[in-house]
């Protein structure tokens, strides 16, 4: 099939593009940051990048990834293969994000955040890095979450700094996450608690 990149495209250099690529109207790829080194901009084979996606320099991005219209894609992320990124959505640096991934429309993921394998973020979640926003040091404080393998966030949830979400967990819609969620469990609402087994929905 080849690639297919639309004329309006920016492609900065030291942006390396697989096979079978689209890239839709008005994309900007590789875009140089603060302490830009020429570090490389990678995109799998057989991705789909839609329009007014703007990918920063320094992301590594595996085979068949997506984006929304309008995602911004900081610099410096490990991406890998089959993720998707909704549109509007916000990824910023220093972010790991594992294979299979699924991150719907106008997520926020702040730097150092990591996603395991397999986990679902459902539209309009908001992680936070930042214990005491804006105080003296709170730049050298970030602390980022961890999603772990095929957990699940139910749209619109705030997950607070330095949160792990464990393997096959589930939050309900608009949970507000303040401490650490266990294995396999349920929990819905703010602050969060534990309602639940996965093991026993009906599904």
């Amino acid at each position: 099939m080849g690639n297919r990149i639309s004329s309006t495209v920016i492609i900065h250099p030291h942006v390396e593009i697989g096979q079978n690529v689209i890239i839709e109207d008005y994309c900007i790829i590789g875009v140089p940051f603060g302490e830009y080194n020429g570090e490389k901009t990678i995109i799998g084979d057989n991705s789909i990048i839609r329009s007014h996606t703007v990918i920063y320099a320094g992301n590594i991005i595996g085979n068949k990834f997506q984006t929304g219209n309008k995602a911004n894609i900081r610099e410096l992320n490990s991406i890998g293969d089959n993720v998707s990124i909704g549109t509007l959505s916000v990824i910023e640096h220093h972010v790991q994000i594992g294979n299979s991934v699924r991150i719907h429309s106008q997520v926020f993921i702040p730097e150092y955040s990591i996603l395991k394998k397999g986990c679902w973020i459902g539209p309009n979640v908001v992680f936070t890095n930042a214990l005491y926003p804006n105080s003296k040091n709170a730049k050298e404080n970030l602390q980022g979450a961890t999603v772990e393998e095929n957990a699940i966030v139910g749209a619109n949830c705030t997950i607070l700094p330095g949160i792990r979400i464990k393997q096959k967990s589930l939050i309900g819609a608009g949970s507000v996450v303040t401490k650490d969620v266990s294995k396999r469990s349920v929990v819905v609402g703010n602050p969060a608690r534990s309602i639940n087994s996965i093991d026993e929905l009906p599904y």
